[in-house]
């Protein structure tokens, strides 16, 4: 297999972000993100709040854990995603959640969630990286979760502020039209947890001082949602398709006693297609966190729907077997051609497979379906890159600007384009590009370094000599942080 020197060096530099399942971090990818936001915007219509006004926010972990911290985003661990059983067990989750923001209950985890201080990104196989570096069951394993199911904590909050975000959950599921049978058979998984791992369910128990006990929370939630229209049907019953881009939903009215905002008239994706696309991200996760031989034996090669396919292109991608991968790859794009997740799939494998020029056409297409998708782009400028052509570095940095002036919480972006800026022989943004980049992986001092030599050369009052010194501020409040830690 022949691996580029470029694709070398960016797989050494994966190997040194990268970081353990125990180390949180953020998991990014662009399908995955998309179908989380179109499962919490009629719960955030429902709360009176604009929809993409909450941000969902993937962490790698493997516990059943979901949790809000400062500002509207909504924290949901791997472990989570795995454990549910379907779309609208996830929905009810974060409709309790979203009852935190809305009742004020925010608690503070380190300064790293809120912005990302270790980001992995779905569309770049660390595994792959560890392999290139010859450490391949030792990377592997280091990155995969393992597959057990860890109890959940829902870290912290009092049990009047659990029973407050019930309440809200259960007013934001009705109000929106979605059904609450999903939370219900979700606090069901958590207390068989929290029985298997001894928590005991009586009031005397130090847990329950804390947290209300699951089977009253089972009880109250049950009584509170089976009278709701939407409890007796199947979720996907509750939309009614048309033939436009986008259908909408139609919700029975709630009653005025409820007390919801507007009813969400806004298209909405159907509850089918959410479920079906909450199934194939299911597998993709699975297939990226897990061990192959694990994702092997979960998905046999004699399943052939989409979602088996899905995470068997991980696991044989992760296992250098590139045949295969590209094998599974490419049924999921003739099954559905139009699918721009299976193009960004197979651009990928021939990206990090040291064929980019064979990437780049998935890849555009990939970027072009999607409306230049800051996460999709940044795989589509990296393949770019790969190529070592120059004629594609004015191409690159058109496609990677365009990624950071949508997403600047993307590091890998940032290292991208950092490298299109030295090759033109721009030092300057190659050193804003690094400081950026830099500051978003927990490298503060190395970021005030870039950004202080950056902000010295650019011209005076632009808008990259603005954002070097707003980069440089935000790196020594991290020293000092760091140092108050210390």
């Amino acid at each position: 297999m022949k691996i580029s020197p470029r694709l070398l060096a960016y797989a050494a530099v994966l190997v040194c972000v990268a970081q353990p399942a125990s180390a949180q971090s953020i998991l990014r990818d662009a399908e995955t993100e998309a179908l989380l936001q179109d499962m919490v915007d009629p719960l955030v219509e429902a709360a009176g709040m604009p929809a993409g006004s909450v941000d969902v926010v993937l962490v790698q972990d493997s516990s059943i854990n979901a949790f809000v911290s400062q500002g509207q985003r909504i924290y949901v661990h791997s472990g989570l995603i795995n454990a549910a059983d379907n779309a609208n067990e996830v929905q009810g989750v974060l409709a309790h959640e979203l009852g935190h923001i809305t009742g004020g209950h925010s608690i503070s985890v380190y300064d790293a969630y809120g912005k990302a201080s270790t980001i992995s990104l779905l569309s770049t196989l660390l595994g792959v990286a560890a392999t290139l570096a010859g450490a391949s069951e030792a990377g592997l394993a280091g990155m995969a979760l393992g597959q057990q199911v860890a109890m959940s904590t829902f870290l912290g909050f009092s049990r009047t502020q659990e029973a407050s975000a019930d309440a809200a959950a259960v007013k934001f599921l009705k109000c929106s039209g979605t059904s609450g049978r999903g939370v219900v058979s979700f606090f069901r998984k958590l207390q068989n947890e929290e029985m298997r791992h001894g928590y005991s369910q009586s009031e005397e128990a130090g847990f329950a001082r804390t947290h209300p006990l699951s089977g009253d929370r089972i009880s109250r939630l049950e009584a509170d949602l089976q009278d709701d229209p939407a409890w007796g049907r199947p979720e996907a019953d509750l939309i009614t398709t048309v033939e436009v881009p986008s259908p909408t939903i139609i919700v029975t009215p709630p009653p005025p006693s409820l007390g919801c905002a507007a009813t969400p008239v806004e298209a909405r994706v159907p509850a089918d297609e959410i479920e079906r696309r909450f199934q194939l991200a299911k597998a993709k996760l699975y297939g990226y966190l897990a061990a192959p031989a694990d994702t092997l034996r979960a998905y046999p090669t004699f399943l052939t729907a989409p979602a088996a396919r899905y995470a068997r292109a991980y696991a044989y991608h992760k296992d250098a077997r590139v045949d295969q991968a590209l094998a599974e790859s490419d049924a999921l794009v003739g099954s559905e051609p139009g699918n721009p997740y299976f193009l960004e799939l197979r651009g990928q494998i021939l990206l990090e497979s040291g064929r980019p020029r064979e990437a780049l056409e998935s890849l555009r297409r990939a970027t072009e379906m999607t409306g230049n998708d800051p996460l999709i782009a940044s795989t589509f400028g990296h393949a770019l890159l790969a190529t070592e052509d120059p004629a594609n570095l004015e191409e690159a940095e058109r496609v990677l600007r365009a990624a950071v002036g949508r997403d600047r919480e993307n590091p890998f972006a940032w290292y991208q384009l950092g490298i299109v800026y030295q090759q033109s022989g721009d030092e300057p943004r190659a050193r804003l590009a690094s400081a950026e980049q830099q500051v978003m992986s927990g490298r503060p001092r190395e970021a005030l370094v870039n950004a202080e030599a950056a902000e010295q050369s650019l011209p005076y009052g632009s808008p990259d000599w603005l954002r070097a010194g707003d980069v440089a501020l935000q790196a020594r409040a991290d020293l000092e942080r760091e140092n108050d830690r210390n």
